[in-house]
């Protein structure tokens, strides 16, 4: 199968996951609205817990993805550490599915595939990565102060590694902390200046 038509069933999985229930979502419905036979998304996904598998994993790489840009938006360490805690605030409020996947909290609405790896006879390299073992908040903090210490530590030349680190997990989060707690328009930002003041980067 061609990537694209994956992408296809990914998406129209999404859109049916906007309206209904997880549970109330049916592969026929999906495999008709990305325009493909249902032996087709069978093919490709092996069943629904692989298709809900498949797209949790899209949904963290695009947010990962998000992560890397804002990481590479500026110049000044502090301001890149503002976007990336900026994007984690607004991909969560925008995506039900990363917001469940950094704070753990998986509605009834949602698919919750278990996070670790599941037993994969599928033909397709992508589904047999979806297989493998997806993020755990714990990972996702991990991976993204892990990338940020590795983008920063050229900017922050001679800051002690092990400060860069701490700086970089307590952006990332207080950035969760607005994932669950939703603070005011442009408040992101401030919050994590203040706590950069006391711990400068």
């Amino acid at each position: 199968m061609m990537p694209a038509a994956r992408e296809s069933l990914l998406d129209a999985a999404y859109a049916a996951l906007a309206r209904r229930p997880w549970a109330a979502v049916r592969m026929v419905d999906v495999a008709a609205a990305a325009g493909v036979s249902r032996q087709t998304l069978y093919n490709e996904f092996g069943s629904k817990e692989g298709l809900a598998r498949a797209l949790v994993r899209r949904e963290a790489d695009g947010y990962l993805a998000g992560v890397e840009r804002a990481l590479g938006s500026h110049a000044e360490a502090w301001e890149r550490l503002t976007a990336t805690a900026e994007w984690m605030a607004v991909a969560a409020r925008e995506n039900v599915l990363v917001r469940a996947m950094l704070t753990g909290c998986w509605s009834e609405r949602l698919p919750s595939p278990t996070l670790s790896a599941v037993p994969s006879s599928s033909a397709v390299p992508a589904q047999r990565r979806a297989d493998g073992p997806l993020p755990s908040p714990g990972d996702f903090v991990q991976i993204v102060r892990d990338r940020a210490v590795a983008v920063l530590s050229g900017a922050a030349a001679g800051k002690a590694n092990g400060e860069l680190t701490r700086s970089c997990e307590l952006v990332v989060r207080l950035a969760l902390s607005c994932v669950s707690a939703p603070p005011g328009e442009g408040e992101v930002a401030e919050l994590v200046r203040g706590a950069l003041h006391r711990q400068p980067v």
